[in-house]
């Protein structure tokens, strides 16, 4: 062991106990070989002795000078039978951090001069571990345990601790890093703990930390304000001046902080966000504008907003100064309640302003200007904010030239050929010259106007059509009607072994068919007859599946998806079934190859109707019907002309392009609405919505009553009455008088109203049942009905018509009550409503 001196009362030389002291018996051993070998020489013959005595000497010669050629070379040192690097050894020695090796629990087998003067220690005996020289509060003794372990486990671990005082007196405070770490000695696992003094490094962070502290305070109370907004517009700091301004409360900063959204205007976000810069550049803008305190209220400022952006083009945490400009207030600029009042109004505007340069380049905006472009990066001309067109340069030629009657222009914004703005141009005066404002660019969005314009156009182009429809319809329904009852009095009178009876039963099918080309028309048209009733639409659908799936064909498939808890609606059942055929049937001509069907239904409240995207759709609650293929899809230029009549894109003889025509019309007449999404490859999306029933009192009362007596026609169609037939159409007149009159009825005909009405004053009002067209010259129907009340209130009528039953009601006052019967009909069903209508 190598004894240290002591300088004062430390230690001033490491203590090493690494290596091991050599043995005297080896040297005992060693001597007493020698001297037994002298010994056996002197009984040996004196003719061996010398010989042996000679080689003894030269073996003792030959290892004495291998030792000191080996001792030269390095190869045998004397300190120790360990070899030693002495560099690293006085590295160690010397080093500022207190390095001690222990073996077991608290063997030192090495401490260096660093650690010695940190103990304090006296001599060898009077050194401490580690662990019983760093004592103090509870944290430091959990701090050392945790070490402890380490050092058993064989572990690194690091650790720092606060003792109070420091270690050897050297303060009131000191701070000390522990470093453990496992070594291996002599195959032995030892431990080797580092203490380095970081006392003077806490100082000076704890001395940063306090300026730190004093400059946010200073920053915290400067009589401006400050606030920090990363790029997407969250506010990282707030001095406590501007948060005294907005009155918001700093603490929830903590809870995830403010957004720009919480602290600016709508106008103010949208000039701060709009500011562009190329990577690498930093941006400073001037934005007067009006911040937003807690409370909603305007606070007017001027920022001052400074950006920087990354190599990525990315804008870091804008560094912004904001000066109040409300008069009296602390931090106010002194500018006038004039440029106050200006800069407030100039970026209030819902008009969109800008000035340009000769080039057209974009100097100046407000805020309006920069909602123009809200997804991507701010135009840095006026000719960037539009779609290329004409128009555009000419304008900017002549606000150049000076000139001020420059008509404005509708032109669409770039990237995106749903907006739309009406731009007027307006030169800078004359005298104002150089390369600053030319021109000033005032901007109106028009894209709501355009797409409310076009919504009108298309509804009167299809209130055109459909009344040209209902026009065609009501016509061909008296051609029909003569048709029908001509082939029916003919079979009447022909026995089916006549050989014209076949093509009498031709003539009449095909009317009947001409007949379903009409009421598609009327449907289109909204003129035809419904009969409305309360329906679950999950029941329709379910009666209609099996039929659904005969439609579809084997290679498309069929998925229906029924919503929970459906509210009722009402609409005509045959009607809402022939919409959910049509569109099937135009799904699988579709899916020539196959695919897949969707129909869906559920519930749409009315918070949620007004965020689908359909502007034409009301807010209200709803019934969602869709019908979904996976087809080839509509074009584009197709969707506006699809509710047509007679538009297809199907070859000849193999549609009529009345099917989606009638289920515009007959959603439309039922309340409801139609949409149409779809896109080329993937499919279309056809989307209605009914309007939610909610039945009355009376409504109920009344069904209730009709499941207890409901309607029975009697079987026998003949009987006996005076009949008043009015209807204009000659041929129709007379077929159905004869109808009437061979099954016993006595029958008037007129062929106008004022006709009719001198009948039946000539008949002193002995009629029984006036049978009227709607429709007519001189007098129609529900004018004819009014004049009849008047002269007997209790006559009785029945209107026939081409035309829906709610076309004309409206003309009647209200609770009139008649039969209706649609055109065109049979026999037995004029027959069975006239008897009815007697009864």
């Amino acid at each position: 062991m190598d004894q240290t001196a002591m300088s004062g009362t430390t230690a001033t030389t490491a203590i090493d106990r690494s290596d091991k002291p050599g043995h005297i018996g080896i040297i005992l051993l060693v001597a007493g070989l020698l001297v037994g070998a002298a010994i056996a020489l002197g009984f040996i013959a004196n003719e061996w002795a010398q010989p042996l005595i000679l080689g003894l000497l030269a073996l003792l010669s030959v290892v004495g000078v291998f030792g000191l050629f080996a001792f030269a070379i390095g190869l045998i040192q004397f300190s120790g039978r360990a070899a030693r690097n002495d560099l690293t050894k006085t590295i160690v020695d010397s080093a500022d951090d207190g390095t001690v090796v222990t073996e077991g629990e608290n063997d030192i087998v090495y401490a260096n001069e660093a650690y010695l003067a940190l103990a304090g220690a006296r001599g060898a005996s009077d050194v401490r571990p580690v662990g019983r020289l760093l004592t103090g509060r509870a944290e430091v003794s959990e701090a050392i345990y945790r070490l402890a372990t380490a050092s058993r486990e064989s572990r690194r671990l690091v650790e720092e601790v606060r003792l109070e005082p420091a270690l050897n007196g050297r303060g009131d405070v000191g701070w000390y890093r522990v470093r453990v770490s496992p070594v291996r000695r002599n195959g032995k696992t030892a431990t080797l703990w580092t203490v380095s003094d970081v006392t003077p490094e806490r100082e000076r962070q704890e001395n940063a930390f306090q300026e730190l502290q004093h400059a946010i305070d200073y920053l915290d109370h400067a009589p401006a304000g400050f606030v920090s907004i990363d790029a997407d517009g969250e506010v990282s700091y707030l001095n406590a001046t501007l948060s005294g301004w907005l009155d918001f409360d700093l603490a929830r900063f903590g809870s995830g902080g403010l957004h720009l959204d919480d602290i600016c205007t709508p106008n103010a976000a949208a000039l701060v966000q709009a500011i562009r810069g190329q990577p690498g550049d930093v941006r400073v803008e001037v934005l007067d504008v009006d911040l937003k305190r807690r409370n909603g209220t305007p606070l007017p400022v001027r920022l001052h907003h400074q950006v920087a952006f990354g190599h990525d083009g990315r804008a870091g945490p804008s560094r912004t100064l904001v000066l109040n400009r409300m008069s009296g207030e602390a931090g106010s600029d002194g500018s006038s309640d004039a440029e106050v009042r200006f800069a407030r109004f100039f970026h209030s505007t819902p008009m969109a302003i800008a000035t340009v340069d000769k080039t057209g380049a974009i100097l100046r905006s407000n805020a309006a200007f920069t909602r123009l472009t809200p997804a991507g990066a701010q135009p840095a001309t006026i000719r960037d904010l539009v779609a290329p067109g004409v128009g555009l340069d000419r304008a900017l030629s002549d606000a150049m030239d000076g000139r001020s009657d420059i008509a404005p222009l509708d032109l669409t914004l770039a990237g995106d050929e749903a907006r739309s703005a009406r731009l007027y141009l307006s030169p800078v005066a004359a005298a104002e010259t150089g390369d600053g404002e030319r021109a000033i660019v005032y901007a109106l969005e028009t894209t709501d106007e355009r797409k409310l314009k076009d919504n009108m156009d298309q509804a009167g182009k299809m209130q055109a059509v459909g009344q040209l429809a209902g026009g065609i319809a009501h016509d061909f329904n008296n051609v029909l009607q003569v048709i029908i009852n001509a082939s029916e009095f003919l079979l009447a009178s022909h026995r089916p072994t006549d050989p014209s009876f076949p093509d009498i039963m031709q003539i009449k099918q095909n009317a009947y068919r001409a007949a379903a080309l009409v009421r598609q028309l009327l449907a289109f048209s909204r003129r035809q007859t419904l009969r409305p009733q309360v329906l679950e639409l999950g029941e329709v659908l379910s009666d209609l599946s099996l039929m659904l799936k005969r439609v579809v064909a084997d290679k498309v498939t069929l998925d229906v998806r029924q919503g929970r808890d459906l509210w009722p609606v009402k609409a005509d059942l045959g009607q809402l079934e022939q919409v959910i055929v049509n569109l099937a049937v135009n799904a699988r001509d579709a899916m020539a190859d196959g695919g897949k069907l969707t129909v869906r239904t559920r519930n749409v409240a009315g918070s949620e109707s007004t965020s689908l995207g359909h502007a034409a759709l009301p807010a209200d609650d709803y019934v969602l019907l869709e019908v979904e293929d996976t087809g080839t899809g509509i074009p584009q230029e197709h969707l506006d002309k699809i509710f047509e009549p007679f538009f297809t894109t199907k070859e000849v003889g193999k549609g009529t392009g009345l099917g989606l025509s009638m289920v515009y019309g007959i959603v439309k007449q039922t309340g409801g609405f139609v949409f149409c999404d779809s896109t080329i490859g993937k499919g279309t999306t056809f989307r209605i919505f009914l309007p939610r029933h909610v039945p009355t009192e009376e409504e109920i009362a009344a069904d209730a009553a009709a499941k207890e007596a409901p309607k029975k026609l009697a079987a026998d169609h003949t009987g006996a009455g005076v009949i008043l037939l009015v209807e204009d159409e000659d041929a129709v007149r007379a077929l159905n008088a004869r109808m009437l009159v061979s099954r016993g009825y006595t029958v008037h005909e007129a062929a106008s109203g004022v006709e009719a009405l001198d009948i039946f004053l000539k008949n002193d009002g002995k009629i029984d049942l006036v049978v009227s067209d709607v429709v007519m010259p001189e007098m129609d129907g529900p004018t004819l009905l009014g004049e009849l009340r008047q002269r007997n209130p209790n006559t009785k009528v029945v209107f026939v018509s081409g035309y829906a039953e709610e076309a004309f009601r409206k003309n009647l006052p209200e609770g009139e009550g008649f039969q209706f019967l649609p055109k065109p009909f049979t026999m037995k069903q004029l027959v069975e409503t006239v008897k009815a209508a007697m009864a």
